[in-house]
């Protein structure tokens, strides 16, 4: 601070804050912070590399589940691209004033399935295996902060299975950490998304069985642009580029559908 006072004092203060204001605005808008939903940091990651091969922008990622996000923007968290694993956060974000009205849109629709690394079964079948309840733990996102775990929650209800599994549902506070119980052992199976699979592409990989779409409503996953990043040129182009032929390409090849 005596620094600054004693150059103001030169009476050169105001070329070198302009000059400072100047290169962090070029840093800005060379780079975009992005939120995302661990269900899709894999297929981020991939997208990223691609993205900054072929602008040049530096893309910086930050992952937790949805409602944890959410939070964190709420809570004045610094991101310029929230990727969401619902419609609903975005568009309160957008009602709350931080995300920028006609920004967000669905970037790809997910699909949930349970797995059991341990089943030989050439046809697995994941209700009966629920049902025939030969198992300690089943592995589930939470609910209240992960749309996936909403999703695995739903589809328990729909099957009436909620209450003889209640007592053997152990919860990750995220999907990715769903996944981690049921790759550690600590539950034989788990209710993951489908990306996460198709990320991790084994022979013994196990059962997998794809949850029916009419068991728990569909996983559209929205993004929104947020109001500190309008003038972002890096942020407005990834939100761009993940509608390109490429970027659908690749959603595609990691289990995704097109939003």
């Amino acid at each position: 601070m005596s620094r600054l006072l004693w150059i103001r004092r030169a009476g050169i203060a105001v070329t070198l804050p302009l000059a400072l204001i100047a290169g962090c605005g070029q840093a800005h808008q060379g780079d975009v912070m992005v939120a995302v939903a661990t269900n899709f940091l894999d297929t981020a990651k991939v997208l990223e590399a691609e993205f900054e091969a072929e602008t040049g922008f530096e893309v910086t990622l930050s992952s937790g589940s949805t409602g944890q996000l959410y939070s964190q923007i709420e809570n004045g968290a610094p991101f310029d691209v929230f990727l969401a694993a619902d419609r609903d956060r975005p568009r309160r974000l957008i009602e709350a004033g931080r995300g920028m009205e006609g920004t967000q849109f669905t970037y790809a629709a997910g699909r949930l399935v349970l797995w059991m690394p341990a089943s030989q079964t050439p046809q697995f079948d994941g209700e009966k295996e629920l049902r025939d309840g030969a198992y300690r733990a089943v592995a589930l996102a939470n609910p209240a902060l992960a749309p996936y775990g909403a999703a695995a929650e739903e589809t328990l209800a729909s099957l009436e299975l909620a209450d003889l599994v209640s007592d053997r549902v152990v919860y990750g506070q995220n999907i990715g950490q769903a996944y981690a119980l049921v790759a550690s052992g600590n539950a034989e199976l788990g209710f993951v998304a489908a990306s996460q699979l198709a990320s991790r592409v084994a022979p013994d990989r196990g059962g997998v069985w794809a949850v029916p779409d009419d068991l728990h409503a569909p996983i559209r996953q929205d993004l929104v642009l947020m109001q500190r990043a309008a003038g972002n040129d890096a942020a407005l182009k990834f939100i761009t580029f993940l509608r390109s032929d490429k970027a659908l390409s690749i959603m595609r090849e990691y289990g995704y559908e097109a939003g």
